[in-house]
């Protein structure tokens, strides 16, 4: 088979061209619409351009919000462990309460355990109301040391890292993790946390909502300063209609920050591919380093069947990306210990389909979406989401598909230990012809084999 023909990186290419589409991801798991994280942009770019910052700022707050939720997954299982919850829908819900005691009292109450039995949702919410505070304090402590965290590894400056790391932190010192005030939050913090709110408001109940609920929260958890800066802008009716654009994402990609050119060459890709695989991984702790690991045995699989070194870095990162769209499922699915029903199986498998959408609206990206889409697929036409038969499943799809179920079955899950390896290869072998492709599962072996041979005579 020919090796597969690669875009060129387009000279020049901004940055914000790659991590505006990705974005959609980040929205995914915290239950956000898409498009939540762009108009975050928008919103807390007008607001930078009344303070009349200086590009370097102005840089670094783009970045901040539009990466503010980098660091989200990595709690979700804390959610959905603490509260016996969806994380999706709880985080969404939590994220529109009225700033109270009372109405945070009552979503507790109601959102811990719904589905639970009696004994469990008791134990939950004994937990919960025992120890409330330093359970909310530590799962977003481990969003914001994560986010920033991975914001570092792409080489944002300092400010992004800490506009990040304390999005949470609240005028009055009563936010998280640190209980910073003032002017001791980071400005991009700050804008950044409105920003949000109003977006996610304006969503869910309109216009003055968002006004009010921003001018009920001045002094407290916002920015005075910022809160009148935003009530001018509020009154421009064309800053709502700029907000409620459907082409919201060329709106904010088109100018200020976004057009900034900053250098975009195959190493940044590998480390932007590599970052949002973290993303995905961190979401359950059943699933890190599956990426790694799928990429390392996808890598394995085509050096055995004589890929070129180009078309090898290209496979790794379609490796890296495949299971982004897992980000917008619950972990309540994720880390189910049992069986799942039918609406569970449902969301199981809309996942490839919502990794594939998200990589096809980035260019560096975009020929990568057929292998997110199609890497449960069979080749008897058994597979999801499409039951595309051999014909239409091109070598590349088969070595991912062949990577991600030999790590599936050797790893631990939570409905099952990590079967013995001679086991995993029983079940490769049945499926090989059916499922599998017979040279993919072979070059795998002949390639498990030279690593342990090498393993062997490292230790001999």
């Amino acid at each position: 088979m020919k090796d597969h023909r690669f875009p060129r990186i387009p000279p020049g290419l901004p940055l914000a061209q790659i991590l505006g589409p990705l974005s959609h991801a980040l929205e995914l798991t915290e239950g956000q619409p898409v498009g939540h994280c762009l108009r975050c942009c928008y919103i807390g770019t007008r607001i930078g351009d009344a303070l009349n910052l200086p590009e370097a700022e102005m840089d670094d707050l783009f970045y901040t919000l539009l990466l503010k939720d980098l660091g989200c997954s990595s709690n979700a299982s804390q959610v959905s462990q603490t509260y016996l919850a969806d994380d999706i829908a709880f985080k969404n819900t939590f994220k529109t309460l009225p700033d109270s005691p009372v109405a945070a009292l009552r979503f507790v109450l109601s959102g811990t355990g719904p589905k639970a039995d009696l004994p469990r949702r008791i134990r939950a919410l004994a937990n919960v109301l025992r120890n409330g505070g330093q359970i909310v304090n530590d799962i977003i402590e481990t969003r914001c040391q994560r986010g920033a965290a991975i914001a570092k590894r792409l080489h944002f400056s300092p400010s992004v890292q800490d506009g990040i790391s304390n999005l949470d932190e609240h005028w009055n010192g009563k936010g998280w993790p640190n209980g910073l005030s003032g002017e001791a939050i980071p400005l991009a913090s700050r804008i950044a946390l409105l920003s949000q709110l109003v977006d996610v408001i304006h969503h869910a109940r309109g216009r003055k909502a968002a006004m009010d609920e921003v001018a009920g929260r001045s002094g407290g958890r916002f920015d005075p300063e910022l809160v009148e800066i935003f009530k001018r802008l509020a009154k421009d009716p064309d800053f709502w209609a700029d907000l409620e654009d459907p082409d919201i994402e060329f709106l904010v990609l088109s100018r200020g920050a976004a057009l900034h050119q900053r250098p975009v060459n195959a190493d940044f890709l590998d480390e932007v591919a590599a970052a949002f695989a973290n993303v995905v991984d961190a979401k359950s702790r059943f699933t890190a380093d599956h990426s790694d690991r799928v990429t390392l045995y996808t890598d394995m699989i085509a050096t055995q069947l004589g890929h070129s070194a180009q078309h090898r870095r290209w496979l790794r990162r379609a490796a890296l990306l495949h299971d982004l769209g897992k980000l917008g499922v619950s972990n309540q699915i994720l880390d189910k210990p049992g069986a799942l029903d039918a609406a569970e199986w449902q969301a199981i498998r809309a996942h490839p389909a919502a990794g594939s959408e998200i990589l096809k609206r980035i260019t560096a990206f975009a020929d990568m979406a057929p292998i997110a889409r199609s890497h449960h697929e069979r080749l008897d036409g058994g597979g999801y989401p499409d039951g595309l038969t051999a014909e239409a499943l091109p070598l590349d799809v088969r070595i991912v598909t062949v990577a991600d179920v030999f790590d599936a079955l050797s790893a631990h899950r939570p409905y099952r230990d990590a079967l013995p390896m001679d086991e995993v290869f029983d079940i490769l072998d049945r499926e090989t012809g059916t499922a599998f492709d017979a040279d993919c599962v072979a070059a795998l072996k002949s390639g498990l084999g030279r690593l342990q041979s090498v393993r062997g005579a490292r230790n001999a």
